[in-house]
């Protein structure tokens, strides 16, 4: 079961839509007993660094958070989510992130129009496990003023995309992924990258009905 963290910011409708189409099992919770049991983790993210980090703090989610992530539960961070795995932010420069993955997240420069909102095509790694199955050089939705520079985290970057420069559009290591696009909100595409991360947990007796018919 999917463990979707509700810090009151999140897109939560959006993604609880996505996992109903997939009939992937899941709840949302915000108490940090059942992050603490969870089989997979999905924080998505809309909002502010710093409002995410201290809500986060104050349900005592860190810590938990930390020690799920260390032990190897599968994590899926959408867009601040995917901050959250960071360092630092520029956004909010005095509040930590979870510090999982080493850099610092930061806002795109004066004179480009923020937020970068809209569709947009990614390059993406041919090994990747969160992009099985998807086309090459896929279009999909973001919504955001900050992102994680290329060249930072090369190791776990498995999407690039353009926008006055290249910056990380996903990350990934053995079980921590994070997407600075919106699955949830990416049509198809989206739809595919989500239930590749909920295969990652064991479903019994459930199929996960994926696009094309893939269970």
């Amino acid at each position: 079961m999917i463990t979707v963290i509700d810090y009151g910011a999140g897109n939560l409708r959006s993604v609880e839509n996505a996992l109903k189409h997939l009939q992937a099992p899941y709840r949302i919770t915000s108490q940090a007993a059942d992050v603490s049991s969870a089989s997979a983790i999905l924080l998505p993210g809309v909002g502010h660094f710093g409002q995410m980090m201290r809500s986060l703090e104050l349900l005592g989610l860190i810590p938990v958070l930390r020690q799920m992530l260390r032990k190897g539960v599968p994590y899926l961070g959408i867009c601040l989510g995917m901050h959250a795995l960071f360092e630092r932010s520029e956004e909010a420069p005095t509040l930590p992130g979870l510090g999982i993955l080493r850099g610092a997240i930061q806002r795109f420069p004066a004179g480009m129009k923020v937020p970068h909102m809209g569709w947009n095509q990614l390059r993406i790694a041919p090994s990747s496990r969160l992009f099985r199955g998807v086309s090459a050089d896929p279009f999909v939705y973001f919504a955001h003023s900050y992102y994680l520079p290329a060249g930072q985290n090369a190791s776990e970057a498995v999407a690039l995309a353009d926008y006055g420069g290249q910056f990380v559009a996903a990350v990934e290591t053995d079980t921590i992924y994070g997407t600075q696009f919106h699955p949830e909100k990416s049509s198809e595409i989206g739809l595919r990258i989500l239930a590749n991360f909920a295969e990652l947990d064991p479903f019994p007796n459930c199929c996960i009905t994926t696009p094309g018919g893939i269970c």
